[in-house]
């Protein structure tokens, strides 16, 4: 199955000549001599200066001072203030502050806090020939029309290269696959400045990799694939449920979820839309997990085969999955799409749900191992969680609170009550005082009985 899905992989590339770059325009003019990179590193593309629909940039000033200040007291904000996180994902990261945002939201800088020299290891390391070759053989093919990947030398290649050959090492058993390439790629494209010189190494890069690949989306990059079988029983149950006429002429036509459903989340979009889309799904994405990828792929089956003329114009199976790779770009806009995306009726419950039901559904087999989706965490809320439990119970010197015993006072003898039974407050004062002093007879006026007064 993993090489079934390798070709279909392989497939798109061949046929556009490897030209694919997130749906930038220089994919269908080419770059020429003296073209001028737009806003995203994209030689000749459409996105030099924002569009009608983009943010001001006051709004946008506003946003990075909110980031600014979440991300100076990540722990606590993340503990107390998730739901603003996640709404502020879901308006998108500003650009200048995704370097800073995306290994937080993974927990890339945790990893590699907790393994400092691991990459210089890995990065110093010579690779396995056979991997090697095959990464090699792939690096043009990724983002071909960027200034940071046209030259073969240059610091994109170089930087790819050797993110993708560490990762080789670091989980042998899994190796390589395709479509690590792309994402690799687009993580690099947002590492800070200082680590893109040539005596640095994209250590940030490399985590962020290792987050998406083990903690994300865990059996999708393997030798068998297994999750992504698993998540298309589940994205075809969701569309029986969700969108019921697409799936009957999807099942008529016979356009199963293998044929265009791995490009997609193996790459997390990363050749199937416009690159500011690409960046607004990936930021909801880091912060809510693989739901996120479902509700995509939901919304882009809609806009393609949502009415009935859309339908009526798709009679096979290629015009089917034509209509599926071909979405006017107007509307995979990111503030005409991101809406249609978070508005999709799709909770992390009902995904959860539709799981395990199909995965009981599933037949075993004996060549592949079972998939594992208790291994993959809904987002950056449970993987914060398991980190900070993970490094309470690794501490090896836990800080015990030191209690002091003062020792017991002597017991003081009972205080006696004093005797006065049968006295009186007035003897006592008499006894303790003396004889009473006589006092001269204070002079007043005779007064007269009220009987005796005469009216």
């Amino acid at each position: 199955m993993a090489q079934a899905l390798g070709e279909d992989l392989a497939q798109p590339s061949e046929l556009q000549d490897d030209s694919s770059s997130l749906g930038s325009d220089s994919e269908l003019s080419g770059p020429g001599p003296y073209r001028q990179a737009d806003r995203y590193g994209f030689i000749g593309g459409s996105a030099a200066e924002p569009g009608p629909g983009h943010p001001p940039a006051d709004l946008i000033r506003q946003r990075e001072m909110k980031w600014v200040e979440m991300t100076s007291h990540w722990e606590k904000t993340m503990s107390r203030r998730y739901k603003k996180v996640k709404m502020q994902c879901r308006k998108g990261i500003p650009s200048a502050l995704r370097a800073r945002c995306w290994p937080l939201l993974c927990g890339a800088h945790v990893c590699q806090k907790n393994s400092p020299g691991t990459y210089q290891k890995l990065a110093e390391a010579p690779g396995d020939p056979q991997w090697m070759e095959t990464i090699g053989r792939d690096l043009h093919r990724q983002f071909p029309l960027h200034e940071m990947f046209v030259s073969p030398q240059g610091h994109g290649q170089q930087g790819l290269l050797q993110v993708l050959k560490a990762y080789t090492l670091y989980r042998p058993e899994q190796g390589y696959c395709q479509a690590q390439g792309p994402v690799a790629a687009v993580l690099l494209m947002h590492l800070p400045p200082e680590a893109l010189k040539a005596c640095a190494h994209p250590q940030e890069a490399f985590w962020c990799l290792v987050q998406i690949c083990e903690v994300y989306l865990p059996g999708y990059y393997g030798p068998h694939m297994e999750a992504v079988r698993l998540d298309a029983e589940v994205f075809t149950a969701l569309l029986r449920r969700l969108l019921p006429r697409v799936h009957k002429h999807l099942q008529k036509v016979g356009v199963g979820p293998l044929l265009y459903l791995p490009e997609w989340f193996l790459c997390l979009f990363a050749r199937s839309l416009p690159f500011p889309t690409v960046l607004r799904v990936w930021d909801a994405f880091l912060s809510e997990g693989v739901k996120v990828l479902f509700r995509v792929g939901l919304t882009l089956v809609r806009l393609a085969l949502g009415t009935t003329e859309q339908r009526l114009a798709c009679p096979g199976l290629l015009e089917t999955l034509g209509a599926l790779r071909s979405i006017p770009p107007a509307q995979l806009q990111e503030e005409v799409f991101m809406p249609q995306v978070h508005g999709m009726a799709l909770s992390e419950q009902d995904l959860q749900r539709e799981i395990k039901a199909q995965l009981a559904q599933l037949p075993a087999s004996a060549s592949e191992p079972p998939p594992r989706p208790q291994a993959r965490l809904p987002g950056a809320p449970a993987i914060f969680e398991a980190q900070q439990l993970a490094g309470t119970q690794g501490n090896p010197r836990p800080e015990v609170p030191r209690i002091v015993v003062q020792p017991p006072e002597e017991p003081r003898p009972p205080r006696r009550k004093p005797q006065t039974r049968g006295k009186t407050f007035h003897g006592l004062l008499t006894r303790s005082r003396g004889p009473p002093i006589e006092s001269p007879a204070r002079s007043h006026r005779s007064s007269t009985s009220f009987l005796d007064t005469r009216f």
